[in-house]
């Protein structure tokens, strides 16, 4: 997808603000931006980055739900934002995880999402996502990880999907407060805007649910996968 320049006006329908709401964020530095010609003018991919940073940032049901609302709008979506029971894989879920280090874990999950068939590429997979990592880590203090490259990888996927891993013990994973990690997520996305849906609909389900703790109770893939699907039912109840 070829990176779009947005004006003011087009960047305010995007996210669902004013103009002036846009000019005031720019003009205090809190959006990216530059001037061209004394006119505000913002990069689509670093404006998707901006979004993807406030969404990993945040725990607040209530803020992930606006965001969830922005993405969609960004993505000129008007159905139903995605579903992770739908997207994660049952070849791609493994507990107890096999790995012990970092970077172990970043190989061991792009193995399992090589095994749907719908990952072409493991080893460039994990290279893009440890790069990724390098530049800002993904781990969450709630001990769960959001795996994922810095841009999409369409070259080397078949589709979008999710991987999902369950360690026996916490790790180091570089959580910027030191909290160890022990569930990870890998987000394999073709599309920028399919990405931030996803990665939003993830952080709802992880910070509204029950979702974690049942993560770390369960023994097999099937238990995994069945309380994946529970909470999500339950988000979309409005049950939480």
């Amino acid at each position: 997808m070829a990176t779009e320049q947005l004006d003011i006006h087009a960047l305010a329908a995007y996210l669902h603000l004013t103009p002036q709401q846009v000019q005031r964020m720019a003009d205090r530095g809190r959006i990216p931006g530059r001037k061209v010609g004394g006119q505000w003018r913002f990069n689509e991919a670093e404006i998707h980055s901006w979004l993807e940073e406030r969404i990993g940032a945040s725990d607040d049901p209530e803020h992930l739900d606006k965001m969830q609302a922005v993405v969609d709008r960004w993505s000129h979506a008007q159905d139903s934002p995605p579903h992770v029971a739908r997207l994660l894989h049952p070849d791609a879920v493994e507990v107890p995880l096999q790995a012990r280090t970092k970077g172990a874990v970043i190989r061991r999950m792009c193995e399992l999402a090589e095994r749907t068939g719908l990952l072409w590429d493991a080893q460039r997979m994990a290279e893009a996502v440890a790069a990724r990592e390098e530049l800002m880590p993904t781990a969450l203090e709630g001990g769960v990880a959001l795996l994922h490259p810095r841009r999409p990888q369409p070259s080397i996927l078949g589709g979008p999907f999710l991987a999902l891993g369950v360690s026996p013990q916490p790790i180091p994973f570089g959580n910027i407060d030191g909290h160890l990690t022990d569930i990870f997520f890998l987000i394999c996305s073709t599309d920028d805007r399919v990405h931030l849906r996803v990665l939003t609909r993830l952080s709802r389900l992880i910070s509204a649910t029950p979702l974690l703790s049942q993560l770390r109770a369960a023994t097999e893939a099937k238990e995994i996968v069945r309380a994946v699907e529970e909470n999500e039912q339950l988000l979309d109840q409005g049950q939480t």
